[in-house]
């Protein structure tokens, strides 16, 4: 098949990816060209992905930095913006043929605008319910080619369904075949996400203190309020590593290093990334039970779930993960877990699509 992907354009696909959904996005590309698919990743400037044709549209991700998702609050900044770009980026689209095209862009307008496409359209929502998302979500139902769309977890398609009709589910699992695992790990946690008040970041490090364990926390600052509030003042404590969001490889390197992740998550987790690889790293999991998280984390097998806000709960799971067996996360992560079984299902998926497609034209 000939696919078109379209990234999220709020930031260049590259590595250190920005979040969860660019990383996949990346190993999503990578993973269909190595099945024999033609792929092309629409993607801001800057963007690259080894082995992938990327198609910038002149895109400068810059431009639509206030159209970032915040958990806490509606997006701030001139709407037009993303207009603008993804009329730029369709229009590029429409200049090739493709069997396919699949956006994973979390704004109304890449979901307006794929209307007009000649190509079924697939839209996977990476992030919970957002009204104005779903009211163009609604409007494209009633076109006459009305899109596929797809949750990243049965937890966040049943959120969705409350409001609009969910075709799939296609998680984005890791590909594990690239992580290095230890089976012995060291005697520190680790954080992974980006630094704003819904990944929990501040409440790891509290996990850890009352653990009686050092952290290490990696993440960039996607909200400079919470980071100046809530991360900054803590880095001269003791027993606290703050570092930057780092290449996805060193960033295992450091999981499989750690005793724990901890991913005491404030909000309902879509997906949970970070808890997939840092079992693929061999190194167990303990996170607040909300969202999607209990789709990745086997409690008491590869990590523990605790009630959410209980911060000695989760220190107290922090000292018991040193009977979780690390080779059993690793399996768990292979045979759940693992890239190619996404790839499975997204494959399964762009088939039923074009079939429909082509049956449709058929009976026209």
């Amino acid at each position: 098949m000939k696919i078109a992907i379209i990234a999220p354009l709020v930031s260049a696909i590259r590595e250190p990816q920005r979040g969860g959904s660019q990383a996949f996005v990346s190993d999503l590309a990578r993973g269909l060209v190595g099945r024999g698919h033609q792929v092309h990743l629409y993607a801001a400037s800057g963007s690259c992905v080894p082995g992938v044709p990327v198609i910038d549209a002149g895109i400068d991700h810059r431009s639509l930095s206030a159209t970032l998702y915040r958990a806490s609050a509606a997006a701030a900044g001139d709407p037009s913006a993303a207009e603008t770009a993804f009329a730029a980026v369709y229009s590029a689209v429409r200049e090739d043929r493709y069997d396919v095209v699949h956006n994973h862009a979390f704004d109304a307008p890449a979901v307006r605008l794929a209307t007009a496409l000649p190509a079924p359209v697939v839209h996977t929502l990476h992030l919970p319910p957002d009204e104005m998302v779903a009211a163009a979500l609604r409007d494209a139902a009633r076109c006459g080619a009305p899109p596929a769309v797809a949750g990243v977890s049965e937890f966040q398609a049943r959120s969705w369904r409350r409001v609009v009709p969910v075709d799939a589910v296609l998680p984005p699992y890791v590909p594990t075949h690239l992580i290095n695992w230890s089976p012995t790990g060291g005697d520190g946690a680790l954080f992974a996400g980006r630094l704003s008040p819904e990944k929990g970041a501040a409440e790891a490090i509290d996990i850890a203190h009352a653990a009686g364990v050092r952290i290490d926390v990696y993440g960039d600052r996607y909200d400079n309020e919470y980071a100046r509030a809530r991360i900054d003042p803590r880095r001269a404590e003791p027993g606290v590593d703050v570092h930057p969001g780092v290449q996805r490889t060193s960033l295992w390197e450091a999981m499989a290093r750690a005793a724990v992740l901890v991913c005491p998550a404030k909000w309902d987790e879509p997906f949970g990334m970070a808890a997939a690889e840092a079992q693929a790293c061999g190194t167990p999991v303990v996170g607040y039970q909300r969202g999607a998280l209990g789709e990745v984390i086997v409690d008491e097998l590869t990590g523990f779930l605790v009630t959410p806000d209980d911060i000695d709960a989760a220190a107290d799971a922090v000292r018991r993960t040193t009977g979780i067996s690390r080779s059993g996360c690793r399996d768990h992560a292979e045979h759940r877990l693992d890239l190619e079984r996404s790839l499975d299902a997204h494959e399964h998926l762009y088939r039923r699509v074009l079939g429909a497609r082509v049956g449709a034209e058929v009976r026209g």
